[in-house]
């Protein structure tokens, strides 16, 4: 798996992003590429902004219980797996847009660094490793990426 707080990851993830068009064919699922970044965004806004409200109490708990494990462990995500309400995109987008947002993405975790992410919390987890934080972001953007065939 890259790790996206190396150069090397970063530069890979950029390359694939930037392999995508507006008419890239899925492989799987029913997001056209547009809805596909916006999707991957959220997992950024969730970790970089306060623009989602933490789930808390029993809700919380389940989270980090049944759905942690699945989301910052090294097993692949399922195709057409389900996702959390947030990241459904169903209107559409602007592909240039999404695009830009997230390789400004990236490149913020990236300048961030490791370090910065080690024992932070998370939106829906708790406190996360950097590792975990890598894998949970790594695994997700090489995904989806796989279901438009870079």
């Amino acid at each position: 798996m890259e790790n996206v707080f190396s150069t090397t990851g970063l530069s890979t993830f950029q390359g694939r992003i930037n392999q995508l068009s507006p008419i890239s064919e899925r492989q799987w699922g029913t997001m056209t590429p547009a809805q596909m970044l916006a999707h991957l965004n959220v997992a950024y806004d969730m970790a970089l902004t306060e623009k989602y409200t933490k789930p808390t109490g029993l809700k919380k708990w389940m989270l980090k219980k049944f759905v942690k494990q699945a989301v910052v462990g090294p097993k692949p995500f399922k195709k057409n797996g389900r996702t959390a309400p947030q990241f459904l995109v169903s209107d559409e987008r602007d592909f240039e847009k999404e695009k830009a947002t997230l390789l400004t993405n990236i490149q913020k975790v990236y300048d961030l660094g490791a370090e910065y992410f080690d024992n932070r919390e998370s939106h829906s987890f708790g406190r996360l490793t950097s590792e975990e934080w890598n894998v949970m972001f790594a695994k997700h953007l090489d995904h989806h990426l796989r279901q438009f065939g870079v």
